[in-house]
């Protein structure tokens, strides 16, 4: 049954929350966009309004200091010849004068040349009938009036100037905020540009974890729900089920195993009593080619149960991951090992060099035989008859370091990347009437993973194949705490053939 998940206010597929995402990021850019934009129309109207006033305010006061200058020339003109025209002239100017002197004085209502000048035009209204003496102390009156004027005039740019000035100022104060209102806005736009990726990232991750929790076959047996688009839960789901399907295949798979096992281990031991019985005369004397013959029944019937153990300790292996450590005298384990299949040896003709004891260490007994019987068979199967198998080891402060080499065909270096995979056997061919299941290096390999160590294939100076068990110091070794003993520096020193 599809879950349930709560979306609230969340869009129900992955478009609908892209486009959301880029609709919402967007808003903040646009509303900055919409800002700026505002204030630059203002303070292009206000550049605009302040240019045509100036102009217009330098050009009224470049014509008042004109008419200061024509008003003078007109009353001397007429003060010599006395004509009438004269007077018309100068009351014109005069009428000029004062009407543009009451729109200046709007712009500088406090100013005091400006109010001077009001009161001089006012005593400069006519032309008085008096006499020459009289008449020339009036005129002597256009002269501070044409320096008020000047006066005016400068008031008037220095007005400008302080706009222009105020201009400036409001600009720069624009400009502060909308960097201002840039990096909040913009800052808001990443906000929910991270809001928005963890929302879509978050499932994702989800999703992730389940997909590596299937694949590494450790789940939670409380499965967090996908929260996010409908497309993700219903991937999330499948997951689901995905997972549920794999774990049937998987238990199925197990019986399967343990029941084949069973079936196999049954009729083998049969064959094997049988071969036995035979063997011991039970049924008459054989002749050297009949017992030649039931040497090798019973040495196929070994090997065949020797890899049905092999199938068991996989099997067993992808599903207990438990050690049980104790301390472990290695050197005595390796010639147990090598006791196994002294038949084996002796039949391919190899020698043996393996390092003397004691040499201790802390390990589950069960999972280092696996390593130690799975490497020696590999060594016995692929090694070159009459040839060489060399066991060394060295127990130092941090690690134990042990080799299985032994002289033979090297590993082709396309065969190294998926060596140590289970069933993979690559192409060399096993010496032997019977083919490996090649899950031994891989029992060998799980084995050194669960004591957190590492088994390797290396280069070596004496022989052709080499692999490296490498084992942590996971607890202290047995020749330092028991024992009173320095740790044991084996090597190829000591000889045991076989």
């Amino acid at each position: 049954m599809t879950e349930r998940v709560s979306r609230q206010w969340r869009p129900r597929s992955l478009p609908q929350l892209v486009l959301m995402a880029f609709l919402v990021v967007m808003l903040p850019l646009g509303i900055l966009m919409f800002q700026a934009g505002q204030a630059l129309s203002e303070l292009s109207r206000l550049a605009d309004v302040s240019a045509r006033q100036a102009i217009e305010e330098t050009r009224r006061a470049r014509v008042l200091s004109s008419l200061a200058l024509e008003m003078e020339r007109s009353a001397r003109q007429y003060a010599v010849i006395e004509q009438e025209s004269l007077l018309d002239i100068y009351a014109e100017r005069h009428a000029e004068f004062a009407d543009l002197l009451a729109q200046q004085r709007r712009l500088l209502p406090n100013n005091p040349d400006v109010i001077a000048l009001g009161e001089q035009l006012l005593l400069l209204s006519q032309l008085p009938e008096l006499n020459a003496e009289e008449l020339e102390v009036w005129l002597s009156l256009f002269a501070p009036f044409a320096q008020h004027t000047e006066a005016m005039r400068r008031a008037t740019n220095r007005h400008i100037d302080a706009r222009i000035e105020m201009i400036r100022e409001q600009a720069v104060a624009v400009q502060s905020r909308l960097w201002l209102q840039t990096g909040a806005l913009v800052s808001a736009s990443l906000l929910l540009m991270l809001l928005f990726s963890w929302l879509i990232i978050r499932p994702v991750r989800q999703l992730e974890r389940r997909i590596l929790g299937i694949g590494s076959g450790v789940e939670d047996t409380e499965m967090e729900k996908i929260q996010g688009p409908a497309e993700l839960v219903q991937l999330g789901e499948r997951l689901t089920w995905l997972s549920s399907r794999l774990n049937e295949l998987e238990a199925q798979k197990q019986q399967f195993l343990r029941h084949m096992s069973h079936e196999l281990k049954t009729p083998l031991a049969s064959v094997r009593e049988g071969s036995a019985l035979l063997a011991d005369g039970v049924a008459g004397e054989l002749s050297p080619h009949q017992r030649e013959i039931l040497t090798l029944i019973d040495a196929s019937g070994s090997e065949l149960q020797r890899l049905i153990e092999q199938l068991l300790d996989y099997n067993l292996l992808q599903h207990n991951h438990r050690l049980t450590l104790e301390p472990v005298d290695l050197a005595t384990l390796v010639k147990s090992t090598l006791a196994k299949h002294r038949l084996a040896l002796e039949q391919k003709g190899m020698r043996v060099t393996a390092f003397d004891g004691p040499l201790e260490w802390v390990v589950d007994r069960t999972a280092m035989g696996r390593i130690l019987d799975n490497l020696v068979s590999n060594a016995i199967a692929y090694g070159e008859d009459d040839g060489v198998m060399l066991i060394r080891a060295h127990a130092g402060h941090e690690h134990l370091v042990l080799d299985v080499a032994n002289s033979g065909q090297p590993i082709a270096e396309h065969d190294r990347m998926q060596l140590f995979e289970p069933f993979y056997q690559g192409r060399s061919r096993r010496k032997g009437p019977l083919k490996g299941s090649g899950i031994g290096l891989s029992v060998a390999a799980d084995c050194a993973r669960l004591h957190q160590g590492s088994l390797q294939l290396v280069e070596d100076r004496q022989l052709d194949v080499c692999f490296r068990l490498t084992l942590p110091h996971r607890a202290v070794p047995l020749s330092t705490t028991i024992n009173n003993r320095k740790p044991v520096q084996a090597g190829i020193g000591a000889r045991s053939e076989r």
